[in-house]
């Protein structure tokens, strides 16, 4: 009787402590939260939480701490600077960077890769389980396995490689390396509904409907859309298309005002599935 009472004791005392775990466990909101908000960013790209919402869209895309997660072409790293203090205790990150052995590329891309890496070694508490992948399609052959990753994430790329002809290939190479049943998250500089194609892709701007027309023909099913990165305020049509906009600001000094107020680009936000 008295080992029965101490036994029933022992496992509330365990129940209650595991409760007390998972009550005091953070949320992915709030895992991204703390990472956007995090020391090792700048001020200049904190200042940017304001237009591309990483909780929202993050959590919007359903991402989780366990998954092998692709970023494809993160630049100069934004998005990596969240992505990567979240996943790196429970998940795997992967950045599909620009490939600098393939010679002839936009200078761009070196200096971009370049201060990458230059970040990752800066900051190994943040970035030393961040694994680098090379890949500039169609010379880059693949992302890696076929079936190796949850996730592949992408941010602000589609416009490119529609306007260069490779979409295809990059979207089969997509579907190549994601998990079945893996996902595929997609945010992009949107424009106007009904608008044709081949003449916004030059200005940044895809159309939804072009975007998941493609996406769909690669593979993939669309799981939900969110409106987490919408700006009303932006009417697409600027003489420097989304590059006349904030952080890019095209036109320097001219009218910057009215660029600053009007903030980021309207952006789809689309969660796809293999």
């Amino acid at each position: 009787m008295i080992r029965s009472i101490c036994a029933m004791i022992l496992g509330l005392c365990l129940g209650n402590g595991l409760l007390a775990q998972q009550q005091l466990a953070p949320s992915m909101a709030e895992k991204v939260e703390a990472a956007m908000l995090g020391e090792h960013r700048s001020e200049s790209n904190q200042a940017r939480n304001r237009y591309r919402h990483p909780v929202g869209t993050l959590t919007a895309l359903g991402l989780q701490e366990s998954m092998t997660v692709m970023e494809i072409w993160p630049g100069g790293g934004w998005y990596t600077e969240v992505l990567a203090p979240v996943m790196r205790d429970n998940g795997s990150l992967i950045v599909a960077s620009y490939d600098t052995e393939i010679p002839d590329q936009p200078e761009y891309r070196y200096r971009l890769h370049q201060q990458l890496m230059e970040k990752f070694a800066a900051d190994p508490a943040n970035y030393d389980r961040v694994k680098v992948t090379r890949y500039s399609d169609p010379e880059s052959q693949g992302l890696g396995a076929d079936g190796s990753v949850d996730m592949v994430l992408t941010f602000r790329n589609m416009h490119g490689w529609i306007g260069d002809g490779i979409v295809d290939d990059v979207l089969a190479d997509f579907h190549a390396v994601i998990k079945p049943g893996g996902w595929l998250g997609i945010v992009q500089h949107r424009a106007a509904d009904g608008s044709d194609a081949e003449q916004t892709v030059p200005d940044g701007y895809v159309p939804q409907a072009t975007v998941q027309a493609l996406v769909e023909a690669a593979g993939f099913q669309l799981v939900s859309s969110s409106e987490v990165n919408a700006n009303p305020a932006d009417d697409h049509d600027h003489p420097e298309g989304v590059w006349t906009l904030p952080p890019s600001l095209e036109l320097e000094d001219q009218d910057r005002e009215k660029y600053l107020k009007i903030g980021e680009s309207d952006r789809m936000t689309l969660l796809f599935r293999k």
